[in-house]
């Protein structure tokens, strides 16, 4: 029974994680689009710059977990590394899109500290 709940927990995190870093992907993808239309898009650079790679890193982590990889506590870890550099950036700029980034981001780098803590 013990080891049924704990799949079903480790099953039910995976699921948490997957859909923030899915969640995460659109709000970068669509906070980057935004920041590339912003008159001042020269100032906006590092945060598309960190929007895009989030989102990549975001994208491959949902992917890797998805199919169960041995390397998604690794790719997790560094997922939540980016996730809290996107949303140091992000949480500068008094853009709503930058603003729900930011939250996205934070929220996506906790479910895989949780996933790479389970992990151990």
């Amino acid at each position: 029974m013990t080891t049924t709940m704990t799949m079903t927990s480790h099953q039910s995190m995976l699921d948490t994680c997957i859909q923030d870093c899915l969640k995460c992907l659109r709000d970068c993808e669509f906070c980057a689009d935004a920041c590339l239309s912003d008159e001042m898009v020269q100032m906006m650079a590092k945060c598309i710059k960190l929007c895009r790679d989030c989102a990549d890193i975001c994208t491959i982590c949902a992917r890797f977990m998805s199919r169960n990889s041995e390397f998604h506590a690794q790719l997790c870890g560094i997922c939540a590394e980016a996730c809290d550099r996107c949303a140091t950036e992000c949480a500068k700029h008094d853009h709503d899109h930058c603003k729900k980034c930011a939250e996205s981001c934070r929220a996506c780098a906790e479910s895989c500290r949780q996933m790479v803590s389970m992990m151990k």
